[in-house]
Order: C-alpha cells, then structure tokens, then sequence
C-alpha cells in the first residue's frame, strides 16, 4: 500500500522518535566512525535507509519527494547530521557510481554504502588546487593493469577512518587543465597511503591530509573513462552543490528557526536580522526543492553551484547570528 505524503511524514516522525540516539555524535576518530555506521545500520533494519536509491543495491526506490520529507523530519527530531563521515558515500561517491559507473562498480561499491559497512572521502584539493580543481597535481600513471598515484591531497574529511576515497588525479602526463584526469575509487588501506589528521581550533580533527607513495590501483577502479575525469568530477560537484546540499539546508532552516524562538523581542535590530534570514532560508530551500525535483528526472546541472554558494553564505551570517545571540557559548549552527 501506498502511504499518502501525510501518512508517510507520521510514520517517519514515529520511528525517529524511537530510535534517535540520545547521545550527541562524536566529533572525529574512531568512535565517529562506529557511531555514524550504527546510525546507518538502524536506518536500513527500520526501512529508512537509501530511500531514493534503487532496491537493487539496498534502497527502497521511492520518491524524491519522500526522500525530502525524510530529511524535514530528521532535521525537526534532530536526528544525527548528515553532515558528518556518512556524507561523501551517500552523497557524491554513491550518486556519482550511478551515474557514471560501470554495472560492476555499481554492484561492488553501493549495497555497503547503503548498508552502513564502509565510509568514503573525498580526495579533490590539493595545496596548490583547492577551488581551481583543473590544477591537480596528483599522478596516476598506467602501468599495465593498474594505476600507480603519487601526490598529495588536502582537507580530506574523515580520510583517518574511511575505507574508501574518490580521488582525482591527472593521468596524461602531457595534459593540463581540465584534460587528462581520472576519477578513481581508491582503498584506503593500500600500501602507500599515508593519512595525517589535521586539528582545527576547536579541538577536532576531522580535516585529513593524504599523501599517496606509489600506491597501485586496478585500471578498473577508473569511474567514467581514463583522462575523463573532469566530467565525472563535475557530475560529482553537481550533486554536492545541489542535491546533496539540501538536508544540510533543511538542517540549517530548522536552527534558524531555534535562533528566532530564543531571541527575545527586546531585542528588535537582531531579531529584525534573523527573521529576514529565515525569509532566505525558505526562499533558497523552496529553489532547492525544484532542483532536486529536477535532478529526479536526470543527471543534475551546473544550477547546483548558485544553491550552494546562497547556502554557504547564509550559514556563515547564521553562524554569525548565533554568536550575536548566545555569545561565545553559540553552538554549532552546522
């Protein structure tokens, strides 16, 4: 039986209220990791797990719609942040393998993402190329059946605990720019591999450097063709810049919301500025909700980059908001 969109939100609203862990999620290391799996491994033994995904590799293939209602709901039962080690899996690798893998990187890599067995991570900056991705420096070099990458990556989220990284390298050695790269499904635990946690102020450490020493990948972990990486990577970034971006905002419109309720109404210029970012926090997530919808029915396009920089900048003055509110005791708004 099909639930109507109503019933769908009161059965999700029930079962978060019963299984929401009561315990804040752990900033980095190795308990980040089994917390994070344990959350997914719940999802998937409730039904809850990969509900856009097909049910061939463990999802459930239902709507974009409910997929959204989902993310509304887990923001409003503040369930664990999709913002954490699960991200990269289900957001960019997961989506990228379906739209530019082969049936067998299909079938080898997405059943345990969606299961809560592995964590990837993403391996694009570098110390020279973080926003100007085109000037990668990381080699990979044929040899054979197999690639050999050196090279160094930079600010490779949960790199120390992940199993996995989508890793861009530059694989013609006579390219530059956007030609002759390659998109590559690495093992973290391949000889070679060298991940150094790096701790920001607050104490955390889930920023990773990579440096890679000769490490040999099979030819066939390629997603999307040898020396055409820049359009897998693209593909990539279309989905992190947009449909991935839209449970971080329904998170984000959701502390907003927490932001203008502690406010106190003496307090006019402040709660002047925060109802008018809640006014754009709806109107970004409404524009969101049509890209996603639009995203349903084909690979995602270059549109997913304005809907994540009005993203980010809004964080940033919610962010700033919340220190003007709470003081130095603000927590996180992301």
């Amino acid at each position: 039986m099909t639930l109507s969109a109503d019933q769908f939100r009161q059965s999700a609203r029930a079962w978060l209220a019963d299984h929401v862990p009561n315990e804040p999620a752990p900033r980095d290391g190795k308990a980040a990791r089994d917390f994070a799996l344990a959350w997914q491994r719940t999802q998937v033994a409730g039904g809850w797990a990969g509900l856009a995904w097909p049910k061939a590799v463990g999802g459930q293939a239902l709507s974009i719609q409910e997929q959204i209602i989902w993310f509304e709901e887990c923001a409003r039962a503040q369930a664990p942040s999709p913002l954490g080690p699960l991200f990269v899996g289900l957001n960019h690798a997961g989506p990228t393998l379906f739209a530019c893998g082969t049936p067998e990187q299909q079938a080898t890599h997405l059943p345990p993402i969606i299961a809560g067995e592995v964590l990837w991570c993403q391996g694009f900056s570098e110390p020279g190329a973080g926003s100007d991705l085109a000037g990668v420096r990381t080699r990979g070099r044929v040899d054979g059946d197999s690639l050999i990458i050196d090279g160094q990556k930079l600010w490779s989220s949960y790199a120390d605990i992940a199993d996995w990284q989508e890793v861009l390298v530059r694989t013609d050695p006579d390219s530059s720019g956007h030609a002759g790269l390659s998109w590559v499904i690495l093992p973290m635990r391949a000889d070679g591999v060298t991940v150094r946690p790096i701790r920001n102020l607050a104490g955390a450490q889930s920023f990773c450097e990579v440096f890679y020493d000769s490490v040999r990948v099979p030819l066939d972990h390629v997603v999307g063709g040898l020396h055409n990486g820049w359009a897998t990577a693209m593909s990539t970034l279309s989905f992190e810049r947009g449909t991935a971006t839209l449970p971080l905002l329904i998170e984000l419109v959701a502390r907003i919301e927490t932001l203008c309720a502690d406010c106190s109404r003496e307090r006019h210029q402040l709660r002047a500025h925060l109802v008018g970012l809640r006014a754009e926090a709806a109107a970004i997530l409404a524009m969101n909700y049509r890209f996603a919808l639009d995203c349903d029915r084909g690979v995602p396009d270059a549109g997913g980059s304005m809907l994540r920089l009005s993203f980010a900048e809004l964080a940033q003055r919610a962010t700033s908001a919340a220190i003007d509110l709470y003081g130095i005791a603000a927590p996180e708004v992301l």
